[in-house]
């Protein structure tokens, strides 16, 4: 396993293990977590040198910190335990230090490595972290012992990174998501490790749909071909500003492949690293349909989300991940999106795209697609 500096907390290990898809069963409507294979991965995680274990009180409907308490107790002085503050839970400065202690209980462990607010967006942070004085209670946590370390994950326009940093004097780390097909966050990765603070990546592997078989590393590089999920977290961690890629593992062939491509000495050269970011950006511009998500044709007076039926095009015909163009276009569907049955035909999209494209007779032809993807 590769170790790398979290900021300035110390080391941690390349690979992170995200605990909120571990094996879960169903017994009479209720959901247990499957501690039988549980417990021996999260422990053999330990054994091949992941030593970062990230949870939440809501992941697993419920269980989860508990079972990582569970499973970690006889290695606790080897390995680092995050878990997170739900926020929207929160609606005075004595409910931060309830829910902290919430969470210590169902850890079982005297401390917690690292205390994330949860879920962060600009309001959030202005309106309860900095409006109900929370860094005051986070620094009281610290001061007794409680916390080693404060950070926060984030949910949000990448443009407002900045001011939470600059404004949160106690953050000491950041979870922000971060991948091949969602790079938004990457200049506020700079920004954040150039202001001394570790950054952990969620999502390397875009959240499962990257860890199906494609051809994305040849369509980009013409080379040889090589499994999509190595492709994404070596994506990742070939980004210098990274210090961990946090994946969530929901077995042990999942765990030991991940393990295995963390222990590389390289990831990716600096040179690769930049081909490969260079190449989906040209692959991208070199599609039958290219929308650079604008959104200038927002927004549409029958409510038809544009940019996001045409980047679900741009998963299926660029980089090959047919089935989570489907998944999206579905999703879409499902929560009562517009489509071009629905377009009134005024053409302000049209008149208002920058690339001008015949945006209606695109619609037409991709949604015909992505429901038969």
């Amino acid at each position: 396993m590769q170790y790398r500096d979290y900021g300035q907390t110390g080391a941690i290990s390349a690979l992170g293990f995200g605990c909120m898809r571990l094996p879960e069963l169903e017994r009479n409507g209720k959901w247990y977590i499957d501690e039988e294979k549980a417990i021996p991965m999260l422990r053999r995680a330990a054994q091949l040198g992941v030593n970062y274990f990230d949870t939440g009180y809501f992941y697993c409907h419920h269980n989860s910190e508990a079972t990582v308490g569970r499973a970690l107790k006889p290695l606790r002085g080897s390995v680092l335990i995050s878990t997170k503050c739900p926020m929207g839970e929160l609606k005075s400065a004595a409910d931060y230090r309830g829910w902290f202690e919430r969470s210590l209980r169902e850890l079982d462990t005297d401390y917690v490595d690292y205390y994330h607010f949860w879920s962060l967006d600009i309001g959030t942070f202005q309106q309860k972290v900095i409006g109900l004085g929370l860094l005051r209670e986070a620094q009281k946590l610290k001061d007794e012992g409680l916390v080693r370390h404060i950070s926060f994950s984030f949910h949000d326009d990448a443009k407002h990174i900045k001011e939470i940093i600059d404004r949160g004097e106690l953050f000491e780390t950041m979870l922000v998501q971060y991948n091949l097909l969602d790079r938004s966050n990457e200049e506020m990765i700079a920004y954040a490790a150039a202001k001394g603070l570790g950054v952990a990546a969620m999502g390397p592997v875009g959240g499962g749909r990257l860890a199906a078989p494609t051809e994305l590393y040849a369509r980009m590089t013409g080379k040889g071909q090589m499994p999509t999920y190595e492709l994404a977290l070596k994506y990742v961690l070939g980004n210098p500003n990274i210090s961990c890629a946090l994946s969530g593992m929901g077995d042990e062939e999942m765990l030991r492949k991940n393990v295995a491509v963390a222990s590389e000495a390289a990831a990716l050269s600096p040179e690769e690293w930049q081909q490969i970011g260079d190449s989906l950006e040209r692959l991208r511009r070199f599609s039958d349909l290219y929308c650079t998500g604008c959104a200038y044709c927002q927004p549409c007076p029958a409510g038809i989300d544009i940019p996001k039926i045409f980047n679900a095009y741009t998963y299926h015909n660029v980089y090959g991940l047919k089935e989570h163009a489907k998944e999206q276009f579905s999703e879409y569907l499902q929560k009562g999106g517009a489509t071009r049955k629905d377009c009134k035909d005024c053409g302000f999209c049209e008149r208002k795209c920058p690339q001008h494209l015949k945006i209606r007779a695109e619609l037409s032809r991709v949604e015909g697609i992505l429901q038969t993807a």
